[in-house]
């Protein structure tokens, strides 16, 4: 195969890596049982007029499996954070003592994890479709070299063999991945 089909397949693989990669940030805000600070890194919070990630002005602590403790770096930003967190879909209620957050997370019931696990098969499916998104165009630009000459047509076909091994490997991955978070939702 020519030098070009192999940076395209590259490229290609290395879009779908970061798609991956994306799918596991998105999977870990979703809410299990248990607190984690990832749940609260698509949190911005309204400081002093700018929208700051929350993990960028507070530290978190986690104590208990269902308690998370969150320290802001500036205590004139504990009211605005508190206000996030409320208005986030969290579906949580903090309170504050002096310098600390206090997050306690209510039970599951339910109908909130079939929510929960209805949202990652989402995330998981907008996954999937940026992957085939990525094999799409890159199968165009291996037609294109085909059709301006640039490469051959068995070395074309080689290559969207490849490209295809690489896509379904990559969407079982993120099967894997939500089929692991629909478990961790699921535990009681």
């Amino acid at each position: 195969m020519s030098e070009d089909i192999d940076v395209v397949l590259l490229e290609a693989t290395e879009k779908m890596d970061k798609a991956i990669s994306v799918a596991r940030e998105d999977f870990s805000t979703i809410r299990t049982g248990r607190a984690t600070p990832a749940m609260f890194n698509k949190i911005n919070v309204d400081y002093y007029g700018t929208y700051t990630p929350l993990n960028q002005l507070a530290s978190f602590l986690t104590p208990e499996a269902r308690m998370i403790l969150i320290t802001p770096y500036d205590k004139g930003a504990a009211a605005a954070i508190e206000k996030a967190l409320r208005d986030s879909d969290l579906g949580i209620n903090p309170t504050t003592d002096g310098n600390v957050i206090r997050v306690v997370l209510p039970q599951l019931t339910e109908e909130r994890r079939k929510e929960y696990i209805k949202s990652a098969r989402t995330k998981g499916e907008d996954a999937k479709i940026s992957i085939r998104n990525i094999r799409r165009g890159a199968k165009e630009t291996l037609e294109a070299m085909q059709k301006d000459g640039a490469a051959g047509e068995d070395d074309v076909r080689r290559a969207e063999k490849s490209l295809d091994d690489a896509t379904h490997k990559h969407t079982e991955h993120i099967d894997e991945i939500l089929k692991n978070k629909e478990a961790e939702l699921l535990e009681v």
